[in-house]
């Protein structure tokens, strides 16, 4: 078995002794976050009545931690489980390089963790493809970046390191870079099928006794003294102790029927995924201009831009083009048959950083709004089930509540 670290209730898997012995007082501050108020035994919660809106990644797992505290939970989704931004992401699990500031990257590496944690939770059910991740740049600019960036996250103790192009073909075999500047491998990412991480989520979510309703739309909410009583959706009432909004570009119109505003924006995401294929790729590839992983059903998803697609084409010809450019660097993909293209849309707030938490102009609301959502999943359900119902306020949070657009 290898090695882990135990800090109270909480178990840190093998990737996460690094950081752990570069940084050690850093470490442990970040663990004393992590248990600032101890859980309470099931048996003393109160049983909160939580109503969740929202079935992707986010919603999903709030409502599985809560509900494995012994909350009684409904979560309500206006389509279907992952119909929205988490479905249609390329679910790259990381914390790089433009993962900064230094609370920011901890909250994306404490993800990557959770993830770990919830594999081993889920007794194997949770598929995800650990591998780490390649990148590289020729000659220019984003070659100079970096190889600065790579510096910069070896120093927060990130496992992440520079190598050449040999190192290139080794890592992913049969591949052709092309000229480079830069390279770069970051040994503790991963990635994942974000709808089959959703599906194993609201299972686990069910076996916890907690309802999942879908498709039910939210229509209304009732307020009473300046908090949500219930909430009116189309399929009845729901009174809810507290009210959580997960539903991605949904959360703004909301928000406003509780007098909140939600500063959100997006960009469009477009990814050409193959039908299943014999195993091509064992960990994600960052070339210069297109993004590539094999999800572990044997298909190969391939994007071109991280920041926001030049376009919303999502057309089959422009799928094919996609994969097309992605097969420059990786030859093994000339020969995969395109099943379908996708387009999403990124859930960016204002600043590009999360909006979660508690607000005090409605204190029952707990939002949940953020790019980097599936990354940041596990990490933020937990540090939700936390501050909803132990009542603690979690540090690692405070810099990215609503509260700070004013």
């Amino acid at each position: 078995m290898s090695a882990a670290l135990r800090f109270g209730s909480f178990v840190f898997p093998s990737p996460v002794l690094g950081y752990a012995r570069m940084h050690r007082r850093y470490f442990f501050e970040l663990l004393a976050a992590l248990a600032a108020t101890p859980y309470l035994r099931a048996d003393d919660e109160p049983k909160k009545q939580i109503v969740i809106a929202g079935g992707g990644i986010l919603g999903a797992s709030i409502a599985y931690h809560l509900a494995k505290r012994g909350a009684r939970v409904t979560l309500l989704e206006k389509l279907r489980p992952g119909a929205g931004a988490t479905g249609n992401s390329f679910a790259w699990l990381n914390a790089t390089f433009s993962k900064k500031p230094r609370n920011y990257f901890d909250l994306n590496f404490l993800g990557i963790a959770g993830w770990r944690r919830l594999q081993r939770e889920l007794n194997g059910a949770l598929q995800i493809q650990w591998g780490g991740c390649v990148e590289w740049y020729p000659a220019g600019a984003e070659a100079d970046a970096l190889r600065n960036d790579v510096h910069n996250h070896q120093e927060w103790g990130y496992d992440a390191r520079l190598i050449d192009e040999p190192e290139i073909r080794k890592l992913l075999p049969g591949a052709n870079s092309g000229p480079m500047g830069s390279a770069a491998f970051s040994a503790q990412e991963g990635a994942l099928n974000p709808l089959h991480a959703v599906n194993v989520l609201t299972k686990a979510v069910r076996r916890s006794g907690a309802r999942v309703l879908y498709p039910c739309e939210v229509t209304a909410l009732e307020i009473s003294s300046g908090r949500i009583a219930a909430v009116e959706t189309t399929r009845g009432r729901f009174p809810a102790d507290v009210f959580v909004l997960a539903c991605g570009l949904d959360s703004p119109f909301l928000a406003h029927m509780a007098g909140l505003e939600v500063p959100l924006r997006s960009t469009p995401g477009v990814l050409a995924h193959t039908a299943p294929a014999p195993r091509v790729l064992g960990r994600v590839a960052l070339a210069p201009g297109a993004h590539m992983k094999q999800d572990p059903d044997g298909r190969v998803v391939t994007g071109m831009e991280f920041g926001g697609a030049l376009s919303s084409n999502k057309s089959m010809a422009h799928g094919r083009e996609m994969l097309r450019e992605a097969s420059r660097f990786l030859p093994a993909l000339k020969n995969l048959s395109l099943e379908r293209v996708t387009l999403g849309w990124r859930i960016l707030p204002k600043d590009e950083f999360l909006i979660v938490g508690f607000d005090a102009r409605c204190p029952n609301l707990f939002l949940a709004a953020m790019h980097s959502g599936v990354t940041l999943a596990p990490i933020i359900g937990q540090f939700a089930a936390t501050e909803i119902l132990d009542g603690a306020s979690v540090q690692l949070l405070a810099p990215y509540r609503l509260s700070r657009f004013g």
